[in-house]
């Protein structure tokens, strides 16, 4: 077996099972996070320098990452029990199920037209500010997060372990944690996190345009590569603009458009068409999301079909 066939295994393990509920590893690696920060963070940054602080930042990024991708090599390479590591680890590194569950509670709210319900669920996938979204703009955070995260949580690990085997998709999977903690542009985080989030740029940039591509194929592709080659270039993410852009043409929606951020209006530049979406929109984006993984799963297989990588 080779790895198109472990990233099977490890696609059918999160079907049936999901996230762990308890002990997941990357609840364990955000502590180690915040524990490594406090100890890299100066006591007064206004008194680094921009240098300093990046550097401080990539010392982080290197002494949390290193590690843990040479241990994924080693328990991938041992002989016999190599292949279950690297399927549980890949596993792990994947969320398609959590993130179908998370989505799926925000259209029962919604269709139970408990809107505060709603509000409250949606908050938990986003990090903008929800108290005050109508039933549209739950719709539209929601299908934002599914279809981000089908990119950053599900097909960049996929593309990162079909590359590289376990240790690319942990080297992935962490790096994404370390970026969604330090990678954010604010007076803590704009200097100190200034590598982590260039780092996972650099990982997301092939597998973000992949998944925009998948998303087109499984969708309306006229609208979808239209949209991304008019909107994508709009967007302040290098990586998500052409995912979000190709995932609301696709699916025939409007995204985008002014969305608050602790406290602070943000106006984003509109995505998609113009149809407001609604609940149906996000099990359609769902639909959407769950067919690119096992179009990717197909691929895998025939590649290595093609190619005799069976035999290897």
């Amino acid at each position: 077996m080779t790895s198109p066939v472990f990233l099977l295994l490890a696609v059918l393990l999160d079907k049936l099972f999901g996230e762990p509920p308890r002990w997941h590893p990357l609840v364990g690696f955000g502590t180690l996070v915040r524990w490594l920060e406090s100890r890299l963070y100066p006591a007064a940054p206004e008194q680094e320098t921009v240098q300093r602080m990046r550097l401080r930042g990539a010392i982080g990024i290197a002494l949390l990452l290193i590690p843990f991708t040479l241990l994924a090599a080693l328990l991938a390479w041992l002989p016999f029990i190599g292949v279950f590591y690297s399927v549980v680890l890949l596993y792990l590194a994947i969320g398609a199920k959590s993130l179908t569950q998370h989505a799926e509670a925000v259209i029962e709210a919604l269709e139970r037209h408990d809107l505060p319900l709603a509000r409250q669920r949606v908050g938990m996938i986003v990090s903008r500010d929800t108290s005050a979204l109508n039933e549209q703009d739950v719709a539209r955070a929601t299908i934002e997060s599914v279809l981000e995260n089908g990119s950053d949580a599900i097909f960049a690990a996929l593309f990162w372990f079909l590359l590289l085997g376990a240790p690319g998709a942990v080297l992935y999977r962490l790096a994404n944690t370390l970026d969604a903690m330090w990678g954010y542009r604010n007076e803590r985080y704009l200097h100190f996190g200034w590598a982590a989030a260039r780092f996972d740029d650099a990982l997301n940039f092939i597998p973000a345009r992949l998944t925009a591509l998948t998303y087109i194929a499984l969708g309306d592709r006229h609208a979808g590569w239209a949209c991304w080659r008019a909107q994508a270039p709009t967007w302040y993410s290098p990586n998500a603009g052409p995912v979000m852009a190709a995932g609301a043409g696709a699916l025939g929606v409007a995204l985008g458009g002014a969305a608050s951020y602790h406290g602070q209006l943000k106006e984003r530049p509109a995505l998609g068409l113009e149809r407001a979406p609604d609940s149906t929109d996000i099990r359609r984006a769902i639909r959407l999301v769950n067919r690119g993984v096992w179009l990717w799963v197909g691929i895998g297989l025939l590649l290595a079909l093609v190619t005799g990588g069976f035999n290897a």
